[in-house]
């Protein structure tokens, strides 16, 4: 498995049954390929879509019917089409459960930067911040470092997305949980060991006794 798919089987572990979910484009639109059988929700789209199903085999895809990032997408029994007022309304409202957003750093804080990074053109900053104000539960989704350097550091350099603390930090080395405390190693990735995140993380890990191994779906 590589990192992506790593950090996608675990996050989809924190998804239960009759939750209303937001995925993120890029590496957090993976997760609902990883769903356990078992589990029965809706993922929700900031563009306008309750009820996303995974990535459509090539050829069958629909060009009406895409998530946020444009990513092309399928519909589950049940789905709807819903207006931005309203998709946002959910969002805004408290009523999702959860969303899972990519991330450029996150810092002791628990703080997440995810949306621009300075003197690079982005097409705007999406819902982003509305996701990270409004979701019950948010978790970081990334691999831990980008080009050797760490993505889990004292202070975001980046402009940050919302003053929140995030619910989980999950990466191909580790799960950390942001606690009032500061960042608690909570797992350990595939044949990593405390040393190698203490190595590629430069905030300060609580480590509280023997690590356990994350599971994945």
């Amino acid at each position: 498995m590589d990192a992506k798919e790593i950090i996608a089987r675990r996050v989809a572990l924190e998804v239960k049954t009759d939750m209303l979910v937001n995925l993120g484009i890029g590496l957090p639109s993976m997760v609902a390929n990883y769903l356990p059988e078992d589990v029965d929700i809706f993922f929700q789209a900031e563009n306008g879509v309750i009820g996303l199903g995974a990535r459509p085999p090539e050829g069958m895809e629909d060009a009406d019917l895409t998530d946020a990032g444009g990513g092309f997408v399928t519909a589950v029994p049940g789905a709807a089409s819903i207006d931005s007022a309203m998709s946002f309304g959910l969002i805004r409202g408290g009523h999702l459960d959860m969303t899972v957003l990519g991330g450029l750093q996150v810092d002791e804080r628990g703080y997440l930067a995810n949306w621009m990074v300075p003197g690079k053109m982005v097409p705007g900053m999406g819902g982003a911040m509305d996701l990270v104000a409004g979701a019950k539960r948010v978790i970081v989704a990334m691999v831990h470092t980008a080009k050797g350097r760490p993505k889990i550091v004292p202070e975001c350099t980046l402009p940050l997305t919302a003053r929140r603390r995030v619910s989980l930090i999950v990466s191909e080395l580790a799960v950390i949980e942001p606690t009032e405390a500061g960042l608690v190693l909570r797992e350990l990735g595939p044949d990593a060991s405390v040393a190698q995140v203490r190595e590629a993380t430069t905030a300060d890990l609580i480590v509280e006794g023997d690590v356990p191994a994350m599971a994945l779906a």
